[in-house]
């Protein structure tokens, strides 16, 4: 029962954090204070959060070899997720839109093909990982990521942060 409880609370922990930030940018600008790149920070935390998530449903986890499918999902997430963070950096990938950076549009694979490709990603690992993860943690996790994309999906610019220089 406690491996459940923590793994249902790490695999929810992150998002509240990434609602919070996107909706309130200025305040983590403040919050990071002068010197300390916002996006930074944030990469720094969402790593250890995705640590703990990790870590958490591990400890539900029943292994066995996966079905070649689950690894070609797994594989083709992780790719798409790779060509986000090499396309847009540190800066594009943690936000640095809303705290005021100045992120070039690009047009490259997978963005102009594939609508939030860096969600798309993580949904198709986690479709992955469904042969050792019980379902449900892959339901919750990847509702997650559906609600950052709805949420993301209304940008309003006039909330983005100013960045102190």
């Amino acid at each position: 029962m406690a491996a459940t409880v923590a793994a249902v609370t790490a695999t929810v922990v992150p998002f509240p954090f990434y609602y919070l930030l996107w909706n309130y940018p200025q305040a983590w600008v403040n919050l990071c204070g002068k010197g300390v790149d916002p996006s930074h920070r944030m990469a720094q935390i969402s790593h250890a959060l995705k640590l703990v998530q990790v870590i958490s449903l591990l400890s539900v986890a029943r292994f066995s070899w996966p079905p070649w499918y689950c690894i070609i999902l797994f594989a083709s997430g992780q790719y798409l997720n790779f060509m986000v963070y090499h396309l847009l950096g540190e800066g594009g990938t943690y936000y640095g839109i809303r705290f005021g950076k100045n992120i070039p549009w690009v047009r490259e694979f997978p963005f102009g093909h594939i609508k939030d490709p860096q969600y798309v990603g993580s949904i198709l690992s986690l479709l992955g990982c469904s042969s050792i993860v019980p379902i449900p943690y892959i339901l919750l996790w990847m509702l997650g990521y559906m609600l950052m994309m709805f949420v993301e999906s209304n940008e309003d610019p006039s909330t983005r942060a100013k960045l102190l220089a």
